[in-house]
């Protein structure tokens, strides 16, 4: 029986979910034998891999299930729920929302087809300011619209949601029997996690081209940050062409950078989460900041 719906490579990311899950186990297993300071450097690790986790395993998985049969496509994205800590067939679908709309601009009803637009909250059209972006779109979603949504169409994918959401607040009660003040400290560095994802979105389209296709995202083409975010980086060719597996995204821009430098694509020095850091972004944050 074929087990992956791809490549065999697939297997890499599936087992970076199930490290992701164990080292979250540890956190709070060890917790008590670890000194204070180094149960922080573990939570700051934490928040880093929620995001990492997000943008890269979840990401990829969307757009191209790792596996073959359908079962074991819902086990994992039971799995990928408890270990990043919301429902990941909600996320499926807020991910398909935002593809449809591509960071789109208000429409003169002042909506966006995209709930993760970056445009959304902003002003005058232009896009939100970053720290807004970061630090309160953790709050901004609503989970019972998005059930009502899938729900309208996918009944069942809808009911595994809720019944994903339902395990990680199990594992989460049961962590707080295990040991409360484990579970409590690391309250804090699971929603720096959320604001990190956000921040590594934010810059994944600001400078980007609603309007043009082949420049609809942003990306970094860093070997590094590809190899170590499952080619995350190459976000422009992502959105230009989503299907396209992750293990090809560079041949994918290796085919249609010259359309990309015709177009205008916008391309920054550093990885996405540290955006506010590339030379190539400073002009576009000067008027919007504050």
């Amino acid at each position: 029986m074929k087990i992956f719906a791809h490549t065999k490579w697939d297997a890499v990311p599936v087992l970076a979910a199930v490290a992701h899950l164990a080292f979250n186990t540890y956190l709070i297993v060890g917790f008590e034998g670890r000194p204070l300071w180094l149960s922080a450097v573990l939570g700051l690790f934490y928040a880093v891999s929620i995001s990492w986790n997000i943008n890269s395993i979840s990401h990829n998985f969307i757009h191209t299930p790792y596996f073959k049969p359908r079962w074991m496509n819902y086990g994992f994205s039971l799995l990928e729920s408890v270990t990043i800590g919301f429902s990941q067939s909600y996320y499926h679908w807020v991910h398909m929302r935002h593809h449809s709309g591509n960071s789109d601009r208000p429409s003169p009803a002042g909506d966006t087809v995209d709930l993760l637009s970056i445009y959304k909250y902003g002003k005058n059209g232009e896009p939100e300011n970053v720290l807004s972006y970061t630090f309160l779109s953790f709050f901004r979603d609503d989970i019972g619209e998005i059930h009502r949504a899938i729900a309208s169409n996918r009944p069942f994918v809808a009911k595994w949601g809720r019944f994903e959401l339902v395990a990680f607040v199990t594992l989460a009660i049961l962590a707080l029997i295990y040991d409360w003040r484990a579970a409590f400290f690391f309250v804090p560095f699971y929603y720096l996690g959320n604001c990190l994802s956000s921040l590594n979105g934010y810059y994944e389209h600001l400078n980007g081209d609603p309007d043009e296709p082949i420049a609809w995202g942003v990306s970094s083409h860093k070997s590094f940050y590809n190899w170590l975010w499952f080619g995350n980086g190459y976000h422009a060719e992502h959105h230009y062409r989503p299907k396209t597996h992750w293990t090809k995204l560079r041949d994918l821009h290796e085919h249609i950078k010259s359309e990309q430098v015709a177009a205008g694509t916008h391309v920054i020095s550093t990885c996405h989460a540290l955006g506010f850091m590339a030379r190539e972004n400073r002009h576009g944050e000067t008027s919007n900041a504050g």
